[in-house]
């Protein structure tokens, strides 16, 4: 395996050093285990046995997959190579026995061992093309970089089993701090593309902080990588793939034995499973295709569902268009497990109310999506006591994702769908009526917002204020939805205050933006976009489809916005402020307040005492508040 450096190595001359600045490390058996692979143990073979390399292009690879009985040469083209740089050396000898001088070409020729003199003028043109690749690539390019974000602020970022549903979430394992990988060597100028290992120094989502063996505490040559991208590999991938292991330039010198430095280092380490990038291939494949026919809330009226077809598919996010857009300009972005989307006829099937497209011609090519493809919601018992009309309870407000309102249930549907109205904001004609399932995580019991110390938002023009829900259930006549048909279930998310993430602006459901989780009740986050305001914060659920380990974005090839700069924090308050107002005004008149305005509002010095007239109110079961549960 480690026979490659041997042959790659930059020069020959540079292999031996003083002793002081080598460890001393037993000899080596024939054949050691040395790493393990989720349990398994890899055996490296004997480098007489196992390995071989080539005497015309020094590549190194597995002996049994090399050419001819001797196992000289790797390829037929080395063999024949070879035969003929015999040749040429035989004529230049004549040549010189005639006594003519050599040409220029034989010079070259003539200064390089017999077995790399073709590869030698090989080298040098590739050498060249090299030089051309790291002056293209030299030239900067202006964006975000996750790893200068994390280092330079100590940064931590969510693991990715906490997302489930992205790429890998449950097939991570145990990937962690001091697991060994292999990777290309980038201190090196060999023009052939060569590998060395390194290991996992800081996690951050996908994203890892490497440092190449050799180098100890010298932090100098760190870099971050994708472990989902192709050049990561587990260790033991170039000695089966035939690929060359070479130290790093800087540190060359620092070991005359690095085939014994190695396996010193890496008994007993960790690396990753054998089939790690087949797990990724396949987490990355996903059912929904475009041409696919489903229904999706319109994002004009909430209150219905519109057909659209799936236009485009990334990382499992969808690009649905209208079916009536005819330039396939009025779309809509989600994630394919979004409680949004629906198989065609689900709105029938519940009672939900429907959009029928008025299409001329029928689509050619279109199709409905198989019902099996979509979110399952759990199964509710609506038989005994459930929810009905007029009662009221709390909910995130779709139109203002960062504030919780009184609401009221203002239809039950089938299969234990809600439709809900956000008090003091609904349209005459119920058009901006939202549906929620009676499990979703996204309505609450009258009283969580004042247990948990959250900032519950009275209906718009409410008087009487600070709100107090005793007296806003007596003056309405109406009675709160009962504790026990709310979801309380709280999973093991895994989440903590600060963690960075990539998360979808709801507001604006097609940016998936770098962000923050500021704060967690039970298994609701709060999640603040980097550079704006905490007005603009969304609580989310955290099993939400919408949230995203770091790197997300780069493994899917979906564009990351950035944090918004300091020097235009203002001037992007400004104009989102007037993008919110009018998109508000797009979901048919509603007029939400800030959370600045609202403090404004509040009358100083008092407390809404609704959990003081609890007790009484629950007797006759026309008032209920939220039990707290430990997170």
């Amino acid at each position: 395996m480690f026979d490659g450096y041997d042959s790659c190595s930059e020069d020959t001359s540079s292999s031996s050093s003083s002793d002081e600045s080598e460890e001393e490390v037993a000899p080596l058996p024939s054949s050691l285990p040395i790493i393990k692979n989720n349990g398994q143990v890899y055996t490296y073979p004997d480098g007489k046995s196992g390995m071989a390399t080539c005497e015309m292009c020094g590549m190194v690879g597995v002996r049994d997959a090399f050419y001819s009985k001797t196992k000289r040469f790797c390829s037929v083209s080395c063999s024949r190579s070879y035969s003929s740089n015999s040749k040429k050396a035989s004529i230049l000898a004549r040549l010189q026995v005639a006594g003519k001088p050599p040409t220029k070409k034989a010079k070259v020729l003539q200064k390089q061992p017999l077995v790399a003199k073709l590869a030698a003028y090989a080298q040098y043109q590739a050498t060249l093309q090299n030089q051309a690749k790291t002056k293209a690539a030299a030239v900067p390019v202006e964006g975000f970089s996750w790893g200068n974000y994390i280092n330079s602020n100590s940064f931590t970022a969510a693991p990715v089993t906490c997302f489930r549903h992205a790429p890998m979430g449950t097939c991570w394992g145990d990937i962690s701090e001091g697991v060994r990988v292999e990777v290309p060597n980038t201190d090196c100028s060999l023009p052939t593309k060569v590998f060395w290992i390194a290991g996992i120094v800081k996690l951050a989502g996908y994203n890892a902080l490497l440092r190449y063996e050799g180098f100890e505490n010298d932090s100098s040559l760190d870099f971050w990588c994708n472990v989902c991208g192709s050049d990561i590999h587990p260790v033991g991938w170039c000695a089966t793939s035939g690929k060359p292991l070479v130290p790093p330039r800087t540190i060359q010198h620092k070991y005359t034995n690095w085939k014994a430095f190695l396996v010193k280092r890496l008994t007993g380490a960790k690396t990753l499973p054998p089939d790690f990038s087949q797990k990724v291939s396949e987490s990355m494949q996903y059912p929904f295709k475009t041409s696919m026919r489903v229904e999706v809330v319109d994002k004009t009226h909430l209150c219905r569902t519109r057909v659209a077809v799936v236009d485009s598919v990334i990382g499992g996010r969808l690009r649905l268009v209208y079916e009536e857009s005819e330039d396939k300009s009025d779309d809509f972005w989600c994630h394919m497990y979004s409680p949004l989307i629906h198989h065609v006829g689900w709105s029938r099937a519940i009672g939900h109310r429907f959009k029928r497209a008025d299409l001329t011609k029928k689509q050619d090519g279109h199709f409905d999506a198989p019902p099996h493809l979509f979110l399952k919601v759990k199964e509710v018992d609506s038989a005994g006591e459930w929810f009905k009309e007029g009662m009221k309870l709390e909910a995130i407000d779709p139109l203002n994702l960062s504030a919780i309102c009184v609401a009221t249930i203002r239809k039950v549907l089938a299969d234990g769908y809600l439709m809900i109205g956000i008090d003091g904001s609904e349209a005459a004609d119920g058009s901006d009526w939202f549906c929620y399932h009676a499990t979703s995580p996204s309505i609450f019991p009258v009283g969580f917002c004042e247990i948990n110390m959250i900032e519950l938002t009275p209906p718009r023009g409410y008087a009487k204020l600070p709100f107090k829900w005793f007296d806003y259930l007596r003056e309405t006549d109406s009675i709160a939805a009962p504790v026990k048909l709310f979801n309380k279930e709280v999973p093991n998310h895994g989440f903590h205050v600060g963690m960075k993430l990539e998360a979808v602006d709801l507001m604006e459901p097609r940016l998936v933006c770098v962000a923050t989780v500021t704060r967690i009740i039970h298994r609701l986050l709060r999640i603040h976009f980097d550079g704006w305001e905490e007005e603009y914060d969304q609580w989310v659920d955290c099993e939400s489809p919408d949230l995203y380990p770091v790197g997300w974005c780069q493994l899917t090839g979906y564009q990351l916005q950035p944090p918004a700069p300091q020097s235009s924090r203002d001037s992007q308050s400004s104009s989102s402020k007037q993008k919110k107002k009018a998109k508000s005004q797009q979901y048919k008149g509603h007029k939400k307040m800030t959370s600045l305005q609202l403090k404004e509002e509040l009358l100083d010095g008092e407390e809404y005492g609704f959990l003081q007239g609890a007790s009484d109110q629950e007797s006759n079961g026309s008032a209920s508040y939220y039990i707290k549960q430990e997170p």
